[in-house]
């Protein structure tokens, strides 16, 4: 329904959302604000530099845990800010 609409991507948006602070956790989830999401790209924005490297280094990780709570392959790439 949410594909015939042209809402496919605000639904997997608003799930990425949704469970962003549960696969990241409370320290990195206040170290980052979710900017956008755009086909399968998640713009976060980082709040130090120390954070946005090591982030950078989790990044798979990251993607992997999202994809597996969201129960499909919504979000490909991760771009830190």
């Amino acid at each position: 329904m949410f594909q015939s609409l042209g809402l496919e991507e605000a639904r997997q948006e608003f799930g990425t959302l949704h469970v962003w602070h549960s696969v990241v956790g409370e320290a990195i989830s206040r170290e980052t604000a979710l900017e956008r999401f755009s086909d399968g790209v998640l713009f976060i924005r980082v709040r130090n530099p120390s954070w946005r490297m090591e982030l950078n280094y989790r990044k798979q990780g990251i993607i992997i845990k999202l994809n597996d709570a969201l129960k499909e392959c919504v979000v490909k790439e991760i771009i830190f800010r």
